[in-house]
């Protein structure tokens, strides 16, 4: 072997080398990906460092061009000399940074596309620094300064990307938008900004209601933490909802979608709270009951509401609340006729199909986990087991309107989100045969106000969530749709 082939072998075996954390976090983000599930302690332990290591890197990758650029006049070419160090300290720091971010998303909590997004914009990232600190070295070589500077440009920018997405994580979707000035949203194409509603200081909620949500579901939607974009930690927040829409009725506790989950049995799936926290005390749930009922308003005196129990006191007089009895043979059976496909659908579509609660047979597809990957071939693999989805979330997938028959024989839904995907009235006019929808979000998408008469036909339709789209305030609503449409 020549000495030009010993150097080259060696060379890639140190590229092989310096590759393998990168490879090792791409297995454990590919085979064991965030999924809203707790890992084990250690993991929870080590991934809360996540916050504090990942701005290390993120100004170094920035500083390095800087060093670079700046190092090309001759006055300051000694700067050339460090770049390289910066470069390294970088690497190791973003690899670190990258894994630490892969244990917080399994602390609990932490799914859905953006949380995925962010995820592989920090391996890409990662990569992408591994690539450059190798192809420094290579300086000399023809074409290799060449894809440095191209190496460092796509690190620039995915370092903006992953940021701005590690941030609509931790501080909302809207973090960067929430207060842009009026003249600069109306540019991008986005509403006028509405200030957070307050409730006054002696309110009824303010005194009796937001100390119920500040001990029961602060922890999981507060001010660090907010599951599904819903905080309730204050009147202001609980009033904008979450990412799915509102989450309250005014004068209408039982269409209340915060109200149905808090009341449902705890062995259902869309229980709240989630985990080991206790559920919501029968003298608190009537006293939600009962200010959501008068209006849910921020403002509503401590007096106002006449019909509490005796003394004033909700605790001077629990109400009880009482839960159907579940037939768990019928059950049984009704998930033994259907056993098969949902065996072949889990195999095929991994995570995204579950039964509605451990006693249903009814069930929940969460097609969103896939994002594009989901299309309208795939909705027709479900058909088999059609008529016992009652909750579908299509949500940033690829389907259109061809996937409407499909959606159509899935009669029994209650909730239907089609948010950010490419249907349109068509779509809306083939739910005509769902008869049991309660909840439609099609935020985002080509469906227009021809679409609002079609959803009269829907007996059962409480919400109506048509923010971004054709529909927009002011337009004339069926009268059977007031209440019901929210922009």
């Amino acid at each position: 072997m020549t000495m030009g082939s010993s150097l080259c072998a060696g060379r890639y075996r140190s590229i092989l080398v310096s590759f393998s954390p990168i490879l090792l976090i791409v297995i454990l983000v590919m085979f064991l990906p965030p999924e809203g599930k707790e890992g084990a302690q250690w993991v929870q332990f080590i991934g809360r460092f996540h916050p504090l290591i990942v701005h290390f890197p993120i100004a170094l990758i920035l500083l390095v061009p800087v060093l670079e650029v700046v190092g090309r006049f001759e006055r300051f070419s000694y700067l050339r000399l460090s770049s390289g160090f910066v470069l390294g300290l970088a690497t190791m720091a973003a690899t670190v940074a990258a894994f630490l971010g892969w244990c917080l998303a399994h602390t609990g909590g932490y799914s859905g596309q953006l949380v995925t997004q962010h995820m592989w914009g920090g391996v890409t990232l990662t990569a992408v620094c591994w690539l450059c600190w190798i192809l420094r070295g290579w300086i000399a070589e023809p074409n290799a300064e060449k894809y440095y500077a191209a190496g460092l440009t796509v690190g620039v920018l995915l370092v903006s990307w992953t940021g701005y997405r590690g941030g609509q994580i931790s501080q909302g979707e809207e973090h960067l938008t929430e207060y842009m000035p009026s003249p600069l949203r109306h540019a991008i194409g986005l509403p006028d900004y509405k200030p957070l509603a307050q409730a006054t200081a002696d309110s009824f909620y303010a005194v009796r209601v937001q100390a119920i949500f500040t001990e029961r579901c602060v922890t999981c939607h507060g001010p660090k933490k907010q599951k599904s974009g819903l905080r309730l930690d204050s009147y202001g927040w609980l009033m904008r909802g979450g990412k799915h829409g509102a989450v309250l009725k005014e004068g209408n506790a039982r269409g209340s979608d915060l109200f149905r989950r808090i009341t449902l049995s705890p062995d259902q799936d869309d229980f709240m709270p989630k985990g080991k926290k206790q559920p919501v005390p029968p003298d608190q749930l009537k006293l939600i009951e009962l200010w959501i009922g008068a209006g849910a308003s921020g403002a509503l005196p401590q007096d106002a509401i006449k019909n509490l129990p005796a003394g004033g006191s909700v605790a001077a007089a629990p109400i009880q609340v009482s839960f159907p009895e579940i037939d768990r043979v019928a059950v049984a059976k009704a998930r033994e006729k259907i056993a098969a496909a949902i065996a072949q659908l889990q195999d095929k579509f991994p995570n995204i199909l579950d039964y509605e609660s451990r006693g249903s047979a009814n069930l929940v597809l969460n097609a969103s986990l896939l994002g594009l990957r989901f299309g309208d071939s795939d909705v027709q693999a479900f058909s088999a087991v059609a008529e016992h989805i009652t909750v579908a979330d299509f949500s940033r997938t690829s389907i259109t309107d061809r996937a409407a028959p499909a959606i159509a024989a899935m009669k029994h839904l209650r909730v239907l989100r089609l948010a950010q995907t490419k249907i349109t009235d068509r779509t809306i006019k083939a739910l005509n045969a769902c008869n049991q929808l309660q909840s439609l979000n099609v935020y985002g998408t080509g469906v227009t106000a021809a679409a609002l008469p079609l959803l009269e036909k829907l007996p059962k339709l409480e919400h109506f969530y048509a923010g971004q789209t054709a529909i927009t305030p002011g337009i004339s609503v069926p009268q059977d749709l007031t209440g019901k449409l929210v922009l």
